[in-house]
């Protein structure tokens, strides 16, 4: 009765399984106009019949057998064909008909001698006939992906192969359950003592690991080594045998990683996956990516992207069921695996002679250890080693192999007539019981570490191209300028959604969001508006990720940007390679941002190699990245530092040959409009040292502006001696410290000067399309701060003066180390000025006053036009 609840408890989660997989893509795709699946249902039906089948013929032949271990066996069978049906549906109908022919031989495997005497007496001839199949894939060994796809490990053709070693692995089990059975007395032990029955088990297993290692079958290999310390140390209780066997697995793990580049390969993925995760480290990372965005509940059956994970249907099974299934179904997963290493361990235990004792404890430490080994590769937990996750991983010889298992363990565990067998310790079986639960259980928890603790880190990862193609199927908000033009949208039907860039100049700050490259710019500051989940309540959120696996849709985002000016300030600063910021003094609101040279995200895919080697750097947004020299550009903001102007000193004997401009006069007024290095240098100096340093903080030089777009700044300085050079952005004489600054720096620092002192907070991300509230203005993410007093702003704007113009500007060279030339060009509106305050700052990368004021004094004219 206990196997028959248990057989409808699993039938029905398969048949949900297989009913979700059904409508997974109406789910995906939001829509009932899709093609369903439902060819898997062949392989659940045929799951069905030969499962209760063979359910009707061991209540016929066993009525008194172990009720859980079918039970699981069947269950996880189910799941594993399922999975694989669900990742590659044509490997998918392969392993059903491998399932078909492993339930049919369990069936008639019930006939056989229930005391299993045939294995017993013929021993040799089983160990035998596996060596030589495996022996055989020396010479005639292939591989079903085709040649030079990989080690040949398998025998056959035609779409039809075994793999020896999967079942060479159960013929070792019953030829050294049979030696030892036969060579050690009642009392446990040794006839003759160690040597003696060591040798022969000692040459024997020798010959297969040799074979193994030929191979390059490595995780069978070790494999082997465990099984056969294990099995000695159940029948002898001998501790040293598992010392002495991990101490040659070490050897030989070292061994390998300097002999076998696959050895080497997975070892140095499993110390540092993070180094070269595109390459050599691809497949771990990607699996643990699949992990964490499962995250607790999982992206839902059909709903995950696990084939993004090479061979996920096989050596990857384990990282795709737990994306679909998530933490829950994970745990689920190992639960079932550890209650059949409890049953497995308790039919040994109960066992009625020697032989079938060591048998069955020998079969379960295989499922066991051979779990946990592939389970522990897929979390880096372990190396990878490229076996198979018993029941579970697409291949015809490991789950016929493992059925085999299954058959032998229900045999064993019926109870028969009362035999005299040796008398044993149960410590041996007890501790290996305990260090196999303990295994699966580190498993779990390492789940949980990858899918909840660090999942999030993970999912945000540039690599994971499951963000992408979400992009596909749910529609991503677009990003609009301030009257609505669309300056990055997607458009498409679902499932085929593509994102498009109908302002390619503003490419450097907007930025992409690409399967292939993934992110930058705004695209990737305000991904989780764009993606909805943020300005999305948790609830919607929650809830799209578990129906669907998949965020809700996207929310638009509006900008700041005026759309006339941003035109016109491409169109300015043309073919100069430099960036340009235009602000709204008062509120901070960028109305027009520049970086040139610009780059096309519509064509990112057919000229990246291009752009990522252009010395112009079309893809480095200047604005806001860029950190530069200030030369004599700080002139205005050092001359509203001073305080008190009446107390300056005169202007004689200051150069005026090095100017960026002619001055037009003899004040200081005029020397910092034409950006005079020596004014510069004289107005810092007056300042000293220690009131710089507070300037540069208020002016926010230190700290990179929060702006929901990517920003540099210059590192706190800590050691200067050298006023004169710190203005000018030149290296401290003492230390070589110097201060670079970006030109969005530049232009909030600048809008001190149009709006009485006060730095505002930037903007330029003003307000998001909410589904509960309509359009919702964003906060800034930072505050003004006041700098100067209003009469000290006031006074250098109107020194500043634009003739004819209510307006002030400065123009200014700089120079960095290498001799490159910048030309600066600040500007602003003066506190007389009826309209909204202007801040506007240029800068090109080349040695060009003349151009960067004709830029910067057209521009400016513009946005004070009605």
């Amino acid at each position: 009765m206990t196997e028959k609840r248990l057989l409808w408890l699993g039938s029905a989660f398969l048949a949900t399984y297989a009913l979700v997989l059904t409508l997974s893509p109406a789910a995906r795709q939001h829509s009932w106009q899709v093609e369903y699946r439902w060819a898997h249902w062949l392989g659940l039906a045929a799951w069905a019949v030969l499962t209760w089948l063979a359910h009707a013929q061991l209540e016929r032949r066993l009525p008194e057998r172990d009720m859980y271990i079918f039970p699981l066996a069947a269950v996880l069978s189910g799941w594993g064909m399922l999975t694989v049906w669900r990742l590659l549906p044509e490997f998918g109908m392969r392993q059903a008909a491998w399932l078909a022919a492993g339930l049919a031989i369990l069936i008639l495997g019930l006939r056989l001698p229930s005391d299993l005497g045939f294995l017993y007496r013929f021993k040799y001839v089983w160990l035998s006939a596996g060596l030589l199949l495996t022996a055989a894939t020396l010479f005639l060994g292939t591989n079903p992906m085709g040649l030079g796809a990989g080690p040949q490990l398998w025998l056959g053709c035609c779409g039809l192969y075994m793999q020896p070693s999967e079942i060479l692995k159960l013929l070792l089990i019953i030829y050294l359950a049979a030696y030892l059975a036969d060579r050690l007395k009642k009392s446990g032990e040794a006839q003759g003592g160690w040597l003696p029955l060591l040798a022969p088990t000692l040459l024997v297993t020798g010959i297969a690991l040799l074979l193994l290692v030929f191979q390059r079958d490595l995780g069978t290999a070790s494999i082997f080594l465990f099984l056969y310390a294990v099995l000695l140390y159940m029948a002898t209780g001998e501790k040293r045998v598992v010392l002495l066997a991990g101490l040659v697995l070490a050897v030989a793990a070292l061994a390998g990683y300097f002999v076998f580049d696959v050895v080497r390969l997975r070892i140095d993925a499993w110390l540092n996956p993070w180094l070269e995760p595109s390459t050599r480290s691809y497949q771990i990372v990607q699996s643990l990516i699949a992990v964490a965005s499962g995250g607790v509940f999982g992206r839902g059956v059909g709903m995950g992207s696990p084939g993004l994970v090479p061979v996920a249907q096989s050596d990857f099974i384990f990282a795709a069921i737990a994306e679909e299934n998530g933490l829950l179904g994970s745990l689920g997963l190992l639960l079932m695996v550890g209650l059949l290493v409890n049953r497995g361990m308790r039919a040994a235990l109960h066992a009625s002679t020697p032989f079938q004792r060591y048998l069955a404890a020998g079969i379960t430490t295989h499922l066991g250890a051979q779990s946990i080994l592939i389970i522990g590769g897929n979390l880096r937990l372990l190396p990878l080693t490229g076996v198979t996750l018993p029941f579970v991983s697409y291949g015809g010889s490991s789950l016929v192999t493992s059925l085999l298992e299954i058959l032998l363990l229900l045999l064993i565990s019926a109870p028969r007539k009362p035999q005299s067998v040796q008398v044993f310790t149960t410590r041996p079986y007890r501790v290996l019981a305990g260090a196999l639960l303990l295994g699966l259980g580190a498993a779990g928890l390492t789940v949980g570490w990858w899918s909840v603790w660090r999942g999030p880190d993970l999912v945000e990862r540039t690599d994971n191209v499951r963000r992408a193609i979400n992009d596909r199927y749910v529609l991503r908000g677009a990003i609009l300028s301030q009257d609505g033009t669309a300056l990055s949208i997607s458009r498409g039907v679902t499932g085929e959604y593509q994102r498009y860039y109908d302002y390619p100049d503003f490419g450097a700050i907007l930025g992409y969001t690409n399967p292939i490259y993934g992110q930058a710019g705004l695209e990737a500051s305000l991904d989780d508006y764009l993606r909805g989940l943020a300005g999305n309540s948790q609830l919607t959120v929650w809830w799209d990720h578990l129906v669907y696996g998949q965020p809700p849709p996207g929310l638009d985002v509006r900008l700041s940007l005026d759309m006339d000016l941003q035109r016109h300030a491409d169109d300015l600063l043309g073919e100069h390679k430099g960036a340009l910021v235009l602000l709204n003094a008062q509120s901070g609101e960028i109305l027009a941002m520049a970086s040139h040279p610009a780059f096309d995200a519509n064509r990112l895919e057919d000229e990246w190699e291009s752009m990522v080697t252009d010395q112009d750097a079309p893809l480095f947004n200047r604005a806001t990245m860029g950190l530069y020299p200030s030369g004599a550009a700080l002139g205005g903001l050092l001359l509203a530092a001073q305080g008190d102007l009446t107390g300056l000193s005169a202007v004689s004997g200051i150069s005026r040959s090095d100017c960026a401009l002619q001055p037009e006069g003899q004040g200081w007024s005029a020397l910092v409009n034409a950006g005079c290095p020596s004014a510069t240098e004289v107005l810092g100096e007056r300042l000293g040292i220690g009131n710089l340093e507070s300037l540069f903080e208020k002016l926010g030089f230190y700290n990179a502006p929060n702006l929901r777009l990517p920003s540099a700044s210059s590192p706190v300085v800590g050691d200067w001696n050298d006023a004169g050079s710190v203005v000018l952005g030149m290296p401290d004489p003492a230390t070589g410290e110097k201060l670079l600054i970006s030109p969005l720096q530049m232009a909030l620092a600048t809008a001190t000067l149009s709006q009485g002192g006060v730095r505002p907070a930037p903007r330029l991300a003003i307000a998001v399309d909410t589904p509960q509230s309509g359009w919702v203005f964003l906060p800034p993410e930072d505050q003004a701060v006041t700098v100067f007093s209003s009469e000290a702003a006031e006074t250098v704007s109107e020194m500043l003066a634009i003739p004819g113009l209510p307006a002030w500007q400065v123009t200014a060279r700089a120079w960095d180390v290498e001799g490159n030339a910048y030309t600066w060009y600040l500007a602003g509106t003066q506190l007389s000025w009826p309209g909204a305050p202007l801040a506007l700052v240029v800068l090109i990368e080349e040695n060009d006053p003349q151009g960067a004021l004709e830029i910067g004094n057209t521009l400016l004219q513009a946005a004070m036009q009605p």
